[in-house]
């Protein structure tokens, strides 16, 4: 299983664009998020050498614009992908999305497709959806921002792929919005991701610097540097 980011605030390559959002693509075909700018993404997949046309899946995390702004670029490639978002997305949004291809609105845990979960809703003011992968070397986690807390988003996919609480979680990658935790925070976050055995950590986009060198300097080698480019791969 291959995840490889398409859109971040940072690029590992001086060829790809980075701009504030995120975007990955899973599994070859489904993208999770959109990232901002349509352009950015576009290109970047190009560059990439992924086909917009190859996208069978589209898995939106929440409502704001930095994770579903490149959805309307995407869709006049001509692509047609099936649009799994939350059912507290603004009802034009969805409108929208419906005029052209099929959506589908996430309340609960949905398996995708086999080994691939959606979280369902997560939180409560600022509702979101992760997602869990399962592989033979545990679980990959991506979230979005992670608004509810990285910690819950974690717990409600493992909870999300069966009730399977003892599987290992292989990576977590994605945003962690940490941005204005204090240190203590942030200690009790990794000590929380230590008894979710959390093998590994690949935090990006609103993770924030502090959190970003409190992870890099707990897990060491098992921290992984995310970037526009950066492609991690699980299972094989």
């Amino acid at each position: 299983m291959r995840i490889t980011t398409v859109y971040d605030n940072q690029t590992l390559d001086p060829d790809l664009a980075s701009a504030w959002g995120f975007a990955c693509l899973v599994d070859d075909d489904l993208l999770f998020d959109t990232g901002r700018d349509a352009g950015r993404l576009l290109s970047n997949m190009e560059r990439m050498g992924i086909d917009p046309m190859g996208i069978r899946t589209v898995v939106l995390s929440h409502a704001h614009g930095d994770h579903t702004g490149g959805l309307g670029g995407l869709l006049s490639t001509g692509a047609r992908p099936t649009v799994y978002a939350l059912r507290s997305f603004p009802q034009q949004f969805k409108a929208d999305v419906r005029s052209l291809t099929t959506l589908v609105e996430v309340a609960g845990p949905v398996e995708i497709r086999p080994g691939i979960h959606t979280t369902g809703e997560v939180g409560s003011h600022l509702v979101e959806q992760a997602l869990a992968v399962e592989t033979a070397d545990g679980l990959i986690v991506v979230t979005g921002c992670a608004h509810p807390g990285v910690v819950k988003m974690v717990r409600r996919a493992k909870e999300s792929v069966g009730g399977k609480m003892a599987a290992d979680v292989s990576v977590v990658i994605g945003g962690f919005h940490l941005g204005r935790a204090s240190r203590r925070q942030i200690r009790r976050i990794i000590a929380d991701f230590r008894d979710l055995r959390v093998r590994k950590v690949a935090p990006c986009h609103c993770t924030g610097d502090r959190a970003m060198r409190m992870f890099a300097g707990e897990y060491g080698s098992d921290f992984v540097k995310v970037g526009v480019g950066r492609v991690i791969t699980v299972g094989e």
